[in-house]
């Protein structure tokens, strides 16, 4: 199903969330932002918030993949059409990444998903850890991402995580066209908002409570008052009011540079705790995506150092060997364009539930 983007009655909403105290809110805190320089080029950033560090890899996958589901019977299969570079998080999850066609993907934890109970007749099953590599393997834009995804075909199984934590999560999709969906399991069942005015996101609540937030602070001003608390409803606002007071900038360089900013202006204290908020997160790392450029930036939060890799660079034919990068931890200290610095390696697997239901790992 596809969302409308009517707001009607949004403010009355935004109200009753306010004064109610929603408690996801204060879910875990990733966020992401889609920029457009002022030469018409397209830029993708987001935070990567989480409670702990995620042994978090970057990996090239090339073309002519084969690929399945990663949990067991009934798990659809497909063949990579795209090479990609994607960034791992616990050897079991693709997080966020971006293919040869210029198409970027970013997964964010999201409390409300609802994947349903009972598979419908034809859907098959994919693993949540496997749905961004699923659409960068096998799509060039949002729209046809969009166009496929809709008929809500696919069973996602989640699994809980070890803590017993829910793996709740949303996914954004943003191209080199100026295409940006923000894609949701909502009670059973796929919610999709796309367009090109839907640039940014983050946590709880579900995007169309988020669309109501943005359009009451809209209302009051930005110059006035922006809210400051590290909640994602807050960090919503603030980056909704950065993206659009920045300029449009007329080189890479800036553009760049811009949206690193905006998202470091958000980005969570690295330690930071609050015992009346346990599941508050420090951001571990940002992402910069040029669609244009073909060019990945990461930027780890224990180092001072930015570093990129250009996928023209890669070699993403079938048959290339599939190969990773260590880019989270103190001893990660790399700078530079960092196309030359991967080893092969044997891909990881899909998060599957073990005998107990949880994550295997």
């Amino acid at each position: 199903m596809v969302a409308s983007s009517d707001s009607r009655g949004h403010v009355g909403v935004v109200l009753l969330l306010l004064l109610g105290g929603y408690h996801a809110w204060l879910a875990d805190a990733c966020s992401r932002i889609y920029y457009e320089s002022g030469t018409g080029d397209l830029f993708t950033g987001r935070t990567m918030d989480w409670m702990e560090e995620m042994g978090s890899k970057m990996w090239v996958f090339p073309r002519g993949m084969k690929r399945d589901g990663g949990v067991g019977p009934g798990s659809m299969e497909w063949t990579s059409q795209y090479g990609s570079v994607v960034t791992s998080v616990y050897d079991f999850a693709s997080s966020d990444g971006m293919n040869e066609a210029g198409l970027v993907g970013n997964m964010l934890y999201l409390v409300e998903s609802d994947y349903g109970t009972d598979k419908r007749t034809g859907q098959q099953k994919l693993s949540a850890g496997a749905w961004l590599t699923y659409v960068l393997d096998n799509f060039a834009t949002v729209r046809q991402a969009v166009a496929a995804l809709r008929a809500d075909s696919i069973f996602m199984v989640a699994p809980d995580l070890p803590s017993g934590k829910k793996s709740g999560i949303h996914l954004s999709l943003s191209d080199a066209k100026n295409g940006s969906a923000i894609l949701e399991y909502i009670e059973g069942k796929l919610v999709i908002h796309e367009g090109s005015e839907y640039r940014v996101m983050t946590n709880s609540p579900s995007y169309d409570r988020q669309l109501a937030i943005k359009e009451y602070w809209e209302e009051i001003g930005g110059v006035t008052f922006l809210p400051g608390t590290h909640r994602a409803a807050d960090r919503f606002s603030r980056l909704n009011y950065n993206l659009n007071a920045v300029p449009k900038v007329d080189t890479s360089r800036k553009a760049i540079a811009t949206v690193f900013s905006i998202i470091r202006h958000i980005s969570v204290p690295l330690g930071i705790a609050d015992p009346q908020k346990p599941n508050q997160a420090s951001t571990h790392w940002r992402t910069v995506a040029d669609h244009s450029a073909r060019t990945y930036f990461y930027e780890p939060a224990t180092s001072p150092y930015i570093f990129w890799v250009n996928l023209r660079k890669l070699d993403f034919s079938e048959g290339a060997p599939v190969k990773s990068l260590k880019v989270e931890g103190e001893d990660v200290m790399w700078s530079g364009e960092v196309s030359g610095l991967f080893e092969p390696a044997k891909p990881f697997k899909f998060m599957r539930a073990g005998p107990d239901g949880k994550i295997e790992l």
